[in-house]
């Protein structure tokens, strides 16, 4: 299971969802908007997008699909 922490009218997160998706993930992603805990929008306030993974290993935006899916498999 990952996280995409993202925000509303975010371009960038768009642009990760849409990675997320061609990596055929998207089922398997959860999105957290940070506006929704404090403590995300502390973490993620200028790092959005963010993908987490259940182990806790962050990818940071900007990543390529090829970034992407390397960071899964090594997971």
């Amino acid at each position: 299971m990952l996280t995409l922490f993202h925000t509303d009218g975010c371009h960038l997160c768009e642009q990760a969802w849409t990675l997320v998706e061609q990596a055929g993930m998207a089922a398997q992603t959860r999105r957290c908007d940070i506006l929704e805990e404090e403590a995300w929008l502390e973490a993620y306030r200028v790092r959005i997008p963010v993908l987490q993974d259940s182990a806790g290993r962050e990818l940071g935006w900007p990543f390529t699909l090829g970034e992407l899916q390397g960071w899964l498999v090594q997971g």
